[in-house]
């Protein structure tokens, strides 16, 4: 039985303003990859693209690109290879809730619940954000169009205060699957609403990524501003505050090679911070506070010298357990030179999400996973590449997952 529906006036309903809660939860899943909803995401996507503001924020560029209808056709064949069974369905109601810390995210979630099928509820960052303005009012055009009214079933955009538990509770209460980005302490809070018996969490908690770079490569690149801007995008376009940002760079190669790449390295990142990055006071004071604590829990842990605070660097001798719970917002790295991949093995936990690498061939990497067991370490992607986002993340096939399959015998 559904619990009452809390004072809609305590409510921000942002996307379709029309909405009958009451009703929603009414709603009938449909297969995985629908074409119409495959339609509505390139009409979306092409909204986007001319908006005048959107070439203005690269999140909502790539976030435009990503569902253009080229692209979610190659995740549609790719999906329907693997799985040629007769009959799957979305699994019916999917609450989402969005981080408050990355603006696109709850863009991203909507599109892969729509992918398997589902109706969706998605909580949206409650802190403003200008990306989060540009695809609300976009997608709010779009519907209009009335050849869409059939997918205002399928979506609907809330917006509420931490306070507000009794929406959390209401929305959990009836919802399939409940999909959560955050981080612990709010996974932790969200986990205490129940849901139905057969319904099920998808949790993205909080996690640390690295970054893995080959010096004896890396002297020979004949680009390094491009080596440097995939770095700069992965980093700094979110103040290093996405779970796929890299807080620790691991050198490989000779010590000579590792002396000149890193120079070459961080002088091209310099070059574009000094050029594009705001850093704001609130990073340069947590760069700060994060440099105390580091120092004081590690006497051997030496700061390079800088040009100025938007890149600290902290060079380690030696690769502490605890390493996951030192890191900063703006350009806070941590570096530690390895004279292998294996030697960071010992303090990979499952904390651990993206590798991303420079000069090392996938073989190698599969092989440390593998040789190693790892527990942690869910994606490896080149420099440049870890905010791209991907059906599969965190270890999740979320398209399989938010849907579920009939047999037939």
């Amino acid at each position: 039985m559904i619990p009452m529906q809390p004072n809609i006036d305590t409510l921000d309903l942002l996307i379709p303003r029309d909405t009958h809660l009451e009703f929603f939860y009414q709603a009938r899943p449909i297969g995985p990859y629908d074409t119409t909803i495959i339609d509505f995401l390139d009409a979306w996507s092409k909204r986007l693209l001319a908006h005048p503001e959107c070439r203005v924020y690269p999140d909502v560029v790539t976030f435009a690109f990503w569902i253009r209808k080229g692209n979610i056709r190659r995740f549609r064949q790719e999906f329907f290879q693997k799985h040629t069974e007769s009959i799957r369905l979305g699994r019916g109601i999917v609450f989402h809730i969005a981080p408050s810390n990355v603006p696109i995210n709850f863009a991203y979630s909507l599109v892969i619940g729509l992918l398997a099928g589902n109706a969706n509820i998605v909580k949206i960052p409650s802190k403003a954000f200008p990306q989060v303005d540009i695809l609300c009012s976009v997608l709010e055009d779009v519907l209009q169009n009335a050849e869409w009214n059939a997918l205002k079933g399928l979506l609907v955009l809330v917006k509420y205060g931490r306070t507000k538990k009794d929406w959390t509770d209401w929305f959990s209460s009836f919802c399939d699957v409940r999909v959560v980005w955050g981080g612990d302490q709010t996974i932790e809070d969200v986990l205490k609403s129940p849901i139905p018996p057969r319904s099920f969490d998808i949790c993205f908690a909080d996690r640390y990524s690295i970054c893995v770079i080959n010096s004896d490569e890396l002297v020979q690149e004949p680009d390094m501003h491009a080596v440097a801007r995939g770095f700069y995008n992965d980093t700094y376009l979110l103040d290093q505050n996405a779970c796929t940002a890299p807080h620790l760079v691991v050198w490989l190669g000779n010590k000579k090679n590792i002396t000149i790449a890193k120079a070459r390295f961080w002088d091209a990142v310099n070059e574009i911070t000094n050029k594009e990055y705001n850093l704001i006071a609130v990073a340069a004071v947590e760069k700060l506070m994060v440099f105390c604590r580091e120092a004081i829990s590690d006497s051997t842990v030496i700061r390079e010298p800088v040009e100025d605070n938007t890149i600290i660097r902290m060079n380690l001798t030696e690769l502490p357990n605890n390493l996951t719970s030192v890191r900063g917002m703006g350009g806070y790295f941590n570096e530690y030179e390895a004279s292998c991949i294996d030697e960071i093995a010992q303090i990979v936990t499952r904390k651990f999400q993206t590798l991303s690498y420079y000069g090392i061939n996938k073989q190698e990497i599969q092989q440390f996973i593998l040789n190693h067991r790892l527990v942690g370490i869910d994606r490896c992607v080149p420099i440049g590449k870890t905010l791209d986002f991907d059906v599969v993340w965190d270890g999740w096939d979320l398209v399989i997952t938010m849907s579920r399959m009939v047999t037939i015998l």
